[in-house]
């Protein structure tokens, strides 16, 4: 037996509910080779035979009549079966039943393929009751659907308790009115048109109404059904409306798009106002009628942010604040502002505990508020603030700040799924903030680091005129490698050097530092430009090895140019390796691009560098630059050189002003990389400025070259450098003779310092050494030493040269 139930509404008395009578349904179980294995009370009733002369018998036996073999063939494969079947009754009638047959496993927690049927039928289908019509009539009142009856005149005939309760009207009121009479609204009009056409056609028609009805605070939405209702000879007699409220359907929806326009619309740069500016526009509107972020003072300042929750009183800076009405009138805090909230506003309160919170705005609490906060007070009170969330912004376990969600146009309050979406969209926001701020920290770390490693002014020297830009990328990409140089060379020359370190960030910079002082190192040596880059590829591999080595990072790339310019000879060598060439305008105002030898970039290793050198006529202008001025995914190389020298085409004499044209010309608005821009107008120096002698290798030549250089600095109203220099010119040109070999040359260069220059085709270097008290020699080159600014070796193609600078007086 069943155990009683019971049934009654709230506040009716309770009555218990009949059991079931399991006898009024025949059952019977036929096992997969049709053998009877079960039979109930009510398949007796049915058939008049009792389980013990059914049980263990074929089922075919009860059939009146063979079993036909297209139903049999039907059962294959299917997992239910209904239909008619003939029956002998134990008193030889014959029944025809309505048989529904239910396949299943045998044991489910066993072999799924032994199978038997569950074949079930009512006992008897009473006609119908002399009350079933009225029962219906109940059912279709009480439906706890929305449900309406309406005849083919469109005018209502019936109308359940939950359309009464929906209309917030009777039925008796409603009765005879149509649609649009009851619901004033084009969507009346546009349901009635609808039931129109079901009437007509004959054809359940279906629309979506957004109505706001009397008594709802909110538009609510509406899936509507209306279906035609027929006489059983087919004649439309009516049409039945069925409604459903889809607005908590809709909401969800509004709330899922919601979040998902969030995450594709906020933090779309790692630009920290940005990133607030952008949570502050999606929210307004949709959800609030008025956002602001406000961030701890330390986010911004660059500090490492608290960790912990803030009781009290707590500063904030007003990143960002939007609103519905134009221009944001509810703001009090200025945007970069820092104010102070007191502990019992929103904001503070939820910083305090780090849990979200939902305040209605009463009377009461804008009371508080006038106390503490008056202009605060004063806003809430004119555009008529009734509800506030308050988020607080979290990521990574350390507390950013507090997003604030306000309601004053929209008249329902903030409910508990709208703080879920706040702090869903907020969670997105912060996490993006706290990206932006920790890039934002390493961007300006890196910066610092390579400003400090770039030169902050020019070295003094007289072969070319020089000007540089430096530009780091967009603030997307990351600050990368790109370093430039000039550096002072002896004999008046200059090297020139732009290079660019693969990659963005920290490592870059540090590993631009380490190359740009290993190019100042080398150069100090007077290397040629294609020894020096060969000398440089092995830096770069040896740094690559420690990188692998230390932490596995990738390896360490980059390209490099390096020119050499003798202001004297007016002969420029240079040699890339996998940079850009460098572009040459000459005094005429011809643009061309140097087309030289394309070695490759830094870092391969075993692979050749070869130099080239050019003769650049005085006043030539030499731009060597990085790749993020020529390289950019929306235009191709050839077209930016075009811009590039049209640029330098169209600049006048000024240096700066030329490489301002540069930039703004060549460069795009958001440049996808750094960009290195040194340009140097070359000089030369005349005859004014040098004079050379060709020395004969005997001894007494010394006196005779001696003479001539004393000679020509009276000429250069040098008196007082005669006695050093004559000192000079003798120990190297002695030194040529005996240890080098001929030609050997003298050059004097009238530059900021006098420098002096001994050539010969020798390529064996003196050494500075200290002599012994009896030593007859060694002295000369400690005495050049210790007379002169400084002094040093440079190899060439054909020999070496020794040279010496003294310092002027100054005029």
């Amino acid at each position: 037996m069943t155990s009683p139930e019971t049934t009654g509404g709230e506040g009716a008395a309770l009555r218990p509910v009949p059991p079931f009578d399991e006898a009024a349904t025949a059952r019977a179980v036929v096992d997969a080779d049709g053998v009877v294995i079960g039979w109930s009370e009510g398949a007796q009733r049915l058939v008049g035979y009792p389980a013990s002369s059914v049980v263990g018998r074929p089922a075919a036996a009860l059939l009146a009549g063979a079993a036909p073999e297209e139903a049999l063939r039907s059962l294959a494969g299917v997992r239910r079966w209904s239909g008619t079947v003939a029956l002998r009754h134990r008193d030889g009638r014959v029944l025809p039943v309505t048989l529904l047959a239910h396949r299943r496993a045998r044991d489910p927690s066993g072999n799924g393929e032994a199978h038997e049927w569950l074949l079930l039928s009512p006992v008897s289908r009473d006609r119908p009751r002399p009350d079933e019509d009225l029962l219906i009539s109940w059912s279709l009142s009480q439906s706890p659907c929305t449900m309406a009856l309406y005849d083919t005149g469109l005018r209502l005939l019936k109308a359940n308790a939950d359309m009464e309760r929906v209309m917030g009207l009777p039925e008796a009121a409603m009765r005879g009115l149509r649609v649009s009479e009851i619901v004033p609204h084009p969507e009346g009009e546009r349901t009635e048109d609808l039931m129109r056409r079901a009437v007509v056609t004959g054809e359940q028609q279906f629309l979506q109404a957004a109505l706001h009805l009397v008594g709802d605070h909110h538009e609510t939405l509406w899936s509507v059904s209306l279906a035609p209702v027929r006489d059983p000879r087919g004649t439309v007699r009516g049409v039945l409306l069925s409604a459903h409220d889809m607005t908590e359907q809709r909401r969800a929806r509004q709330r899922l798009a919601l979040v998902a326009e969030a995450g594709v619309r906020i933090g779309t740069t790692l630009d920290l106002d940005r990133t607030a500016r952008e949570m502050a526009d999606v929210a307004v509107g949709q959800l609030a009628d008025f956002v602001t972020v406000d961030l701890l003072p330390d986010i911004q300042d660059g500090r490492e942010p608290r960790a912990t929750t803030l009781p009290g009183p707590v500063e904030l800076r007003r990143v960002a604040n939007q609103s519905v009405l134009p221009g944001c009138p509810e703001a009090v805090v200025p945007l970069g502002a820092v104010a102070t909230y007191p502990s019992t506003s929103p904001a503070a309160e939820c910083l305090a505990s780090g849990q979200p919170l939902i305040q209605q705005v009463t009377p009461t609490v804008i009371d508080r508020w006038a106390a503490q906060a008056p202009d605060r007070a004063e806003r809430m009170r004119r555009f008529g603030f009734h509800s506030v969330l308050a988020i607080p912004m979290r990521a990574r376990g350390v507390t950013l700040g507090v997003a604030t969600f306000s309601r004053h146009r929209r008249p329902d309050p903030f409910e508990q799924d709208d703080l879920l979406l706040a702090a869903e969209i907020t969670a997105r926001a912060a996490l993006s903030i706290d990206n932006a701020r920790r890039y934002t920290r390493e961007r300006d770390t890196s910066l610092t680091l390579q400003s400090s490693l770039l030169p902050r002014r020019m070295p003094r020297q007289t072969a070319v005129e020089v000007a540089s830009r430096y530009l780091p990328a967009d603030a997307r990409v990351g600050v990368g490698g790109d370093w430039f140089d000039v550096i002072p060379l002896s004999g008046a020359r200059v090297a020139l050097v732009v290079g660019d370190v693969v990659g963005h960030g920290i490592q870059a910079s540090a590993a631009m530092g380490r190359l740009r002082t290993a190019v100042r190192t080398l150069a100090d040596v007077d290397l040629g430009p294609d020894e020096l880059l060969t000398h440089l590829d092995d830096l770069v591999n040896r740094l690559s090895a420690e990188n692998d080595d230390a932490s596995g990072a990738a390896d360490i790339g980059a390209t490099c140019l390096y020119a050499v310019y003798d202001p004297v000879t007016r002969r420029c060598t240079l040699a890339r390796a996998g940079h850009p060439e460098p572009v040459l305008l000459s005094p005429g105002g011809e643009a061309r691009v140097l087309d030289l030898p394309a070695g490759p970039p830094l870092g391969l290793g075993g692979l050749p560098f070869e130099a080239a050198e050019v003769e650049l006529p005085e006043a030539s202008l030499l731009v060597l630059h990085t790749d993020g001025l020529t390289g950019s995914r929306d235009r191709d190389v050839d077209e930016a050189m075009n811009l590039l020298m049209r640029a330098l085409g169209r600049s006048g004499p000024d240096l700066e002003s030329i490489c301002d044209a540069v930039v703004e010309d060549v460069l795009p608005d958001r440049p996808g990389d750094d960009v290195a821009l040194l340009i140097a107008r070359t000089r030369a120096l005349d005859s004014a400025h040098v004079a050379a002698w060709d020395v004969p290798p005997q001894p007494s030549a010394v006196a005779e070259i001696r003479s001539r250089a004393s000679r020509q600095l009276t000429e250069w109203g040098l008196e007082e450098a005669t006695f050093v220099t004559e000192l000079v010119v003798s120990e190297l040109i002695t030194n040529a003779i005996r240890y080098g070999e001929p030609p050997i040359q003298l050059r004097l260069i009238r530059d900021r310092n006098l420098i002096c220059e001994v050539s010969d085709a020798s390529s064996t270097a003196p050494h500075l050494r200290r002599a012994r008290v009896y030593d007859e020699g060694g002295r000369g080159l400690l005495l050049v030493a210790q007379l002169c600014q400084k002094w040093g070796t440079r190899h060439t193609y054909h020999g070496k040269t020794i040279w010496a600078e003294q310092t002027l007086p100054a005029d």
